[in-house]
């Protein structure tokens, strides 16, 4: 018998965690709070990242673009259009998606070349949101942003609100990835890792794929930084275009598990609370050396990432394959 059946228990456990014990045993903690929240921005942009790499085959060190331009959409059109917040967000999602459309051409580029070009287009897009000031207030920034509505009467503007706001968007997001994945668009990319030629000899548009992968990991980023500017209220273009939206989720991304649709976000939580709870109060200056230290050493002693070494429900029972980890 397939474990796959285990695993629902075993998710609606975490759902139970994640929405009922965090909000009432750590909402009373600020800080921990806005930690576990920072942490799941980056978990979201880490999925996205994943989700180019596994699915697409492609590595990129520029979705701070798609982070930053998302931000500024949404930030954007609630402020000056008057837009909700909701509303704005999935447009901060859509503009990264229009920014993803500007870097197709480079789909022909491989490997480093293509990397290279993505993180040129981060640092254009930076520079335009400096230099456009009338519509972006260039480096002073813009304040003053709208906060996350209330639902249910429950304010989404404080920790705990926020907390629940991106835990519902990361887990959409992996629903989405899982969807695609176990689907005909998701099939075809595994076969086109194997031989790309292969795949296009039987009629498979590698380039198509390749470019509808990179504008839903767009999506994804950009939605993450449209839900960090209204969470934090405020934006500027070093903040919102800074390298840390590529590095953090890369680190997060491997250390997790990146061929794994939990990895990057456990990886995120583990990566980014230990190095703002344990390393920083060890070695305040310095204490991201040891966070690099501990990538090189769960590359070296796992360089598939920490999920798969976790037990799973199942796991003797049902042998996954390359890209099928949970």
């Amino acid at each position: 018998m397939s474990g796959r059946g285990h695993g629902w228990p075993l998710l609606a456990a975490l759902l139970a965690v994640g929405y009922g014990a965090v909000p009432l045993l750590l909402g009373a903690n600020q800080y921990i709070m806005s930690l576990i929240v920072a942490a799941l921005v980056i978990g979201c942009v880490a999925l996205s990242w994943a989700l180019l790499g596994n699915l697409g085959g492609m590595v990129s060190f520029g979705h701070s673009a798609f982070f930053g331009v998302g931000a500024y959409v949404s930030a954007i059109v609630t402020l000056k259009a008057g837009l909700p917040v909701p509303a704005g967000m999935a447009l901060g999602g859509i503009g990264a998606v229009t920014a993803s459309l500007v870097m197709l051409p480079v789909l022909r580029l491989r490997g480093p070349y293509f990397a290279l070009a993505i993180l040129a287009y981060a640092h254009i897009f930076r520079i335009i949101a400096t230099e456009w000031t009338s519509l972006t207030g260039g480096s002073g920034g813009i304040g003053n942003i709208p906060v996350l509505p209330s639902i249910f009467n429950l304010g989404m503007g404080g920790k705990t609100g926020a907390y629940l706001v991106i835990l519902t968007i990361v887990l959409l997001f992996a629903l989405a990835y899982r969807a695609i994945r176990a689907g005909h668009y998701g099939l075809a990319l595994r076969a086109m890792h194997d031989s790309e030629d292969a795949t296009r000899v039987v009629g498979v548009d590698s380039t198509l794929l390749k470019g509808l992968m990179l504008m839903v990991s767009a999506f994804m980023a950009g939605v993450a930084g449209a839900f960090n500017a209204h969470y934090l209220n405020f934006l500027e273009p070093d903040y919102a275009f800074n390298g840390v939206w590529v590095t953090l989720p890369i680190v997060a991304a491997i250390f997790g598990g990146y061929r794994t649709i939990a990895g990057p976000v456990i990886g995120a939580l583990v990566v980014y609370l230990l190095d703002q709870l344990v390393f920083k109060a060890l070695i305040p200056t310095g204490h991201q050396l040891v966070l690099g230290a501990l990538l090189v050493a769960m590359i070296i002693l796992s360089p598939t990432g920490l999920l798969p070494l976790l037990p799973s429900p199942g796991k003797s029972a049902s042998k996954p394959g390359r890209n099928d980890h949970a």
